[in-house]
């Protein structure tokens, strides 16, 4: 009997509807806020705001009605979210807590010899005068711990020993983000921030190894034992390796191949009732999405282009001469493609959403029905950055690339 095989059109139908893009409506209110979340596993966050921030955007591509206010009830007055580190820093429900023991533990160990050739300072030293610092006083930012050290002056990686010190201690678990102030981070002891009920719990890593897995396959459809590794980026690759092929050994995993948008074939592990669920997913709407460039659809680029057809690398870091399209360009999504990409930025004082750019993906019609789809998406995304209006820049329709 031969491997299975998941069509392009039904493998898409799949990830988009674990990733909460099939349309559907989502329950309001920060209840449903929360289980949208723990759905997609967790938020990334990212300071930049060309329109709105990373998690915002992220959010409100899923549910129109989202407001910023309900993501910091969750975190900062139901304790239903903390923060801390997937892939990168990120929101993450609180009900995963006990699982982020074994991160504790592997962050300890790896940012310990890490962050002193980075940083070239004592901050270990200075760990327990900072744990006793936020023991003795509460709350505290980075700004409010300068130590003995003078601040260096060479950008913000330069942690004075304090900071790191700091960042160290909520890496390894002792500390949690109580809240910010603007994107400033306030921490304070985890047995202050984290319900005991979950604190005092401690999965052996085993049991942690598994959860993992399981938990990032259930988020994408289906993986390759590197994507489940990446996904919440606690376990290696040789132990999601092991356990997929312990769970296909006990018939709880299937080899399938997968349907490449160029007609190739990418092999990967699945729960058995795969081609069910991705023929009972939901079919999704025609609406069109303006995603952020962090969406969790589209974290794995690589991913996005074997999928989608999609090539999509984020310019903030790169040279302006040397851009291709801009410093923060947003990809459209429409029904189950990914149709172009826009450059526009959220001039809050005098309220503008000023569209610079768009390019249509090659072989995308981008006729007035388009157009118009778009436009009623961007009214809406206006009015969610605080602006009243979209106005388009002389120029802004570009060629395809």
């Amino acid at each position: 009997m031969g491997v299975p095989r998941v069509s392009n059109r039904l493998a898409r139908r799949l990830f988009l509807n674990r990733h909460a893009l099939s349309g559907g409506a989502e329950s309001r209110g920060t209840a449903g806020l929360a289980t949208l979340i723990e759905r997609l596993g967790f938020v990334q966050l990212d300071s930049i705001a060309t329109v709105e921030r990373a998690h915002h955007m992220i959010l409100f591509a899923r549910r129109p009605a989202y407001k910023p206010a309900e993501l910091d009830h969750l975190l900062t007055e139901d304790r239903r979210l903390f923060e801390h580190w997937t892939h990168d820093a990120a929101v993450i429900p609180t009900l995963f807590y006990p699982h982020w023991q074994l991160r504790f533990a592997r962050d300890a160990e790896a940012l310990r010899g890490r962050w002193q050739r980075w940083q070239r300072h004592g901050f270990l030293e200075r760990t327990e005068a900072v744990l006793e610092h936020v023991r003795r006083h509460g709350p505290v930012c980075s700004a409010d711990l300068r130590g003995d050290a003078p601040r260096k002056a060479g950008g913000w990686w330069d942690w004075h020993p304090d900071k790191t010190a700091l960042e160290y201690l909520w890496r390894s678990g002792d500390l949690a983000v109580k809240g910010r102030t603007g994107f400033q981070k306030y921490y304070d002891l985890a047995e202050r921030v984290i319900p005991a009920a979950l604190r005092e719990q401690r999965p052996d890593p085993a049991r942690t190894v598994d959860w993992c897995c399981s938990a990032a396959l259930d988020r994408l459809g289906f993986a390759t034992p590197g994507e489940l590794a990446a996904f919440w980026a606690t376990v290696t690759p040789a132990e999601t390796r092991a356990w997929c092929h312990d769970q296909a050994r006990a018939g709880e995993l299937i080899e399938i191949e997968v349907e490449t948008v160029d007609g190739g074939h990418r092999r990967t592990f699945a729960r058995p009732d795969v081609m069910q669920d991705a023929t009972d997913a939901p079919a999704p709407t025609g609406r069109l999405r303006v995603l952020s460039p962090f969406d969790p659809a589209l974290r794995d680029r690589k991913r996005a282009e074997r999928l989608f057809g999609f090539r999509y690398r984020i310019e903030v870091f790169t040279p302006a001469a040397k851009r291709i399209y801009g410093y923060y360009v947003f990809p459209l999504l429409e029904g189950d493609r990914l149709v172009g990409r826009i450059d526009m930025k959220a001039h809050r004082n005098e309220g503008v959403l000023r569209v610079t750019a768009l390019w249509p993906e090659p072989a995308v019609a981008w006729g007035k029905g388009r157009q118009a789809r778009l436009e009623t998406e961007l009214d809406r995304v206006a009015r969610f950055a605080g602006c009243h209006r979209v106005e388009w820049l002389e120029g802004w329709r570009r060629d395809a690339i």
